[in-house]
């Protein structure tokens, strides 16, 4: 095999705990060409309050492990 696959399978540290596109989730702007509806905005509020969730409870479980 050559070095180039090797190396994209392979995953460090560092891209687990790339939190760039959640962040780019929460504070992109809004594109003015594309036209949205009630549903579509929910669905990504409840996409945002179950993200918000899960962050939340894994910080728990970590903290109650540690103390």
């Amino acid at each position: 095999m050559n070095n180039q696959s090797d190396k994209k399978d392979e995953n460090s540290l560092k891209d687990y705990f790339a939190f760039g596109e959640v962040f780019g989730y929460f504070f992109r702007k809004k594109d003015p060409n594309c036209k949205t509806n009630f549903n579509l905005r929910m669905m990504h509020g409840i996409n945002k309050i179950s993200i918000i969730m899960f962050l939340l409870g894994i910080i728990f479980v970590i903290l109650k492990n540690i103390l």
